[in-house]
């Protein structure tokens, strides 16, 4: 079973292109700097993308991709599909040749698996992705701003501080 880079690639610009798009289109070089991806790789899989209506593109200033479809209407295996990314355990590619021409012991094993992954894949909407990356950022948000530091006594100023305040006074 393989899942190439090719299809991680597309659903994470795809997750990229969620969360930033509401705005408007986004510029497939902010998703090329944010996600670590090449551009020019992500110009040949938003070419397919678009191919398979699930962006659009606007060409111009301002420029970039929109996801066509409202966000639960996507799956993952919509976009691993639309990049040409096979999911197929078995070793024969499902012609059932895989032992000496004729089908292995394990052919059923792995084409149940292939079925049970693609439709794990078809259940998976990327409205549900982008909610989970949502909640995930927030709860570090959450983290970030909140006061870690013990209870206890405060620390009382210096006494050169509160000398020289005392006598402006």
């Amino acid at each position: 079973m393989r899942l190439t880079t090719k299809g991680r690639f597309a659903v994470t610009a795809m997750m990229d292109l969620a969360l930033r798009g509401e705005d408007g289109p986004v510029p497939l070089a902010s998703v090329s700097e944010r996600q670590r991806i090449s551009l020019s790789y992500l110009e040949q899989l938003f070419g397919k993308l678009r191919r398979h209506k699930l962006v659009d593109s606007v060409r111009g200033p301002g420029g970039g991709y929109c996801i066509a479809r409202p966000l639960e209407l996507v799956t993952v295996a919509d976009i691993i599909r639309a990049v040409d990314e096979q999911l197929d355990a078995t070793q024969c590619g499902g012609q059932e040749n895989c032992h000496d021409e004729h089908r292995c012991m394990t052919h059923d094993l792995w084409s149940t698996l292939n079925s049970r992954m693609y439709d794990y894949l078809a259940s998976v909407t990327l409205g549900e992705l982008v909610t989970r990356q949502k909640q995930k950022m927030a709860g570090r948000l959450d983290a970030v701003l909140e006061d870690k530091r013990p209870l206890g006594p405060h620390p009382q100023p210096r006494r050169g501080s509160r000398d020289k305040a005392t006598a402006v006074a």
